[in-house]
This record gives C-alpha cells, structure tokens and sequence, in this order.
C-alpha cells in the first residue's frame, strides 16, 4: 500500500517511515503543505498521515483543498494532545481518522490499516481471494490446506495489491508506483522476479499474465 507522510518533523518522519515501510507501506515523505497538495493530488496513494501543523501552512487547508480536488484516499490526521477542535475539524474538513501527539506507532498502523479496511468495504485484517488468505497483521499467506507462508514485505505488498482486486489487470507502472516510493528506482525487471517468487506459492495459473497489459490475480483457480 503506497502512503504519503505529511509531517515536519524530520526525526519524527525518518522514524515513522521506516517504521511503515516494515508494517507493508511504500512510503512517500514530505514536510511541507505545499508538496503535500502537489504529491497529494497527483500520485495514487492509498491512504495519508497529514500533520496539522506545517511550517508553510495549515494541514487542514491541505485536506480541504484535496477534497475539492476529489481526492477520496483515507487520511488520518495528527493533532496537538487535548486540541478537541483541531479533531473535529478535521473530521469536518474530510478525515477519516486522528491521532493525538504523542502516539505509540503500532497504534498509529492499527488505525491505518482499520481506515483502509473500511475503504475497501471490509471489516477483518485479512483479504481473502478464492482459496488464499492474506493476514495483513503477521504479513503470512494461509492455503486453504491449513498452510501459512511468511511473505517479505514486497512479496506482501505485491500479494496485497493483486489479491484486493482479483480479476483486475494490473499494469507493470501500476504495481512499480504501489511497491515503491518516489525515492526509490528499482530495476525493469523487479516486478516479473517477485511474480515468479509470489507464483511458486500460490501456483502459475492463479497470477496471470496478459501480454502487453500486466498482471492479475484469479481467484477461482
């Protein structure tokens, strides 16, 4: 899942994101309100932690104006300990969740991973597709004979994207932009050699291949 961080504080920021990337996030950073409009408005993110208090504006202003733009991804934002008006104004403004400094991370991932459950139409920490289940907690894929594969953290976020929509076509772009951050610039061929990887578990016909489009994921094998 491909997040954007909003927050000033580099230390905090630098932690955070190393943090969700082990949690199964691609994470894009950013420190101020201004990029946030541009990364938030232009990039396919997933879901967003946006920090109220930026040094060049109003985080709220920020999820306003992604909202006018028809951004619909969650957001969860990041208040001040006991400002009770910041967190309903932002639940005005358009967030889905908040988060009061200081927080614990887990507890940061668990109301993440609950916001994009409810965007997905789903209420368990598991996506299941056919006869796969995929455990978003343990980042472990379970066969319906009872066994369970621990994944890497690509493998899962690969796994994941695939395995959310079955039966969609998923191009090579589409996968590169959700498994990997802005920073980031893997090789050409990164996603065919974790499809091979992914495929060793879950059998060659249930990832297919559709030349000259991508990739998808069928459940009914």
């Amino acid at each position: 899942m491909r997040l954007l961080l909003v927050e000033d504080d580099r230390l905090l920021a630098d932690g955070l994101s190393g943090q969700l990337e082990k949690a199964g996030f691609s994470v894009d950073t950013t420190y101020t309100a201004r990029e946030a409009l541009i990364l938030g408005e232009q990039e396919d993110y997933r879901v967003a932690v946006l920090d109220l208090g930026l040094p060049d504006g109003n985080g709220l202003d920020v999820l306003r104006k992604w909202r006018i733009s028809h951004v619909s991804y969650p957001v969860l934002i990041l208040t001040a300990r006991g400002d009770w008006q910041d967190k309903v104004n932002g639940l005005k403004a358009g967030a889905d969740d908040y988060l009061a400094k200081p927080f614990q991370t887990e507890e940061l991932i668990a109301r993440l991973n609950a916001i994009v459950r409810r965007s997905e139409g789903r209420v368990h920490s598991t996506v299941t597709a056919g006869r796969f289940e995929l455990d978003e907690n343990r980042q472990s894929l379970k066969l319906n004979d009872g066994t369970e594969h621990s994944l890497t953290g690509t493998e899962f976020r690969l796994l994941r994207c695939l395995m959310s929509r079955p039966g969609h076509v998923f191009s090579k772009e589409q996968l590169m932009e959700q498994l990997y951050n802005l920073n980031e610039s893997p090789s050409d061929n990164v996603i065919e050699a974790y499809i091979r990887r992914l495929r060793k578990l879950v059998g060659n016909d249930t990832i297919s291949t559709r030349r000259g489009q991508g990739y998808l994921f069928n459940d009914g094998v």
